[in-house]
């Protein structure tokens, strides 16, 4: 995923009512930016961050500013984090289309928001070629407590837990269902659960791998000027 012009640099002053962050760019500009997070962001939204922010040419827009990169060090010096959650979809279905995610291709769809569960969303469904029907969720990774351990959830995800009930489901009706956790973090060489920040969390997650949910996760390659979906990591969940 390519951004459509390169990020402006900036240092963060305060992130605040959960989607909203003042920033002073490296011209001085001190700027409001959307931040399209809901989650906790430890470690990631500490006054004097370092940030990056993408700019809209919409004009209908209030806030033209939004959050996408943010440099943390967990000991291994600074490394790029993406915290845009609006982007792991797309980032997931442009990795599938090319081959990256392995285990996903071959189908010969991919529907967006497809209708599923009780009066829930999916992000993805892929069909084709005589295969059952392909359920796919995704969750964006970007909490990092141990150098190189990616960790999901940051905060708990009540939301997260009945999804991962609902793809048992689809296992169970005879449909295959796959989490992926994209890890929006250069450095990450693992995964596994926060499940002292959420053990509800990490129980359905057991509950849904013992029914057959797939489980993967990603890692990204993150520069001012794009995210690329890079390579698996191994879950030690």
């Amino acid at each position: 995923m390519l951004f459509p012009s390169p990020l402006v640099p900036g240092r963060l002053v305060q992130r605040y009512k959960r989607f909203l962050a003042d920033v002073v760019l490296d011209t001085g500009e001190a700027v409001t930016a959307h931040c399209a997070n809901p989650g906790a962001m430890t470690g990631l939204n500490a006054p004097g961050n370092r940030v990056w922010l993408s700019r809209s040419t919409n004009p209908a827009r209030k806030l033209p500013w939004s959050w996408e990169l943010v440099e943390a060090d967990v000991g291994r010096g600074p490394e790029l984090v993406g915290i845009n959650t609006a982007h792991p979809n797309a980032l997931v279905e442009e990795a599938i289309g090319d081959g990256t995610i392995a285990p996903l291709a071959g189908y010969a769809t991919l529907r967006r928001e497809v209708a599923y569960g009780k009066a829930s969303r999916v992000d993805m469904m892929l069909t084709g070629d005589g295969r059952p029907p392909c359920y796919v969720e995704v969750k964006n990774v970007h909490l990092m407590r141990l150098p190189g351990l990616a960790e999901f959830p940051d905060s708990v995800t009540a939301r997260g837990a009945k999804h991962l009930d609902e793809l048992g489901d689809m296992v169970e009706a005879g449909h295959r269902a796959v989490m992926v956790f994209l890890i929006q973090y250069g450095g990450a060489e693992g995964f596994s659960l926060a499940r002292d920040i959420d053990p509800a969390y990490g129980k359905a997650f057991d509950r849904a791998r013992a029914r057959g949910v797939e489980m993967l996760s990603y890692r990204c390659r993150l520069s001012p000027e794009s995210i690329v979906v890079e390579q698996a990591v191994e879950i030690a969940a």
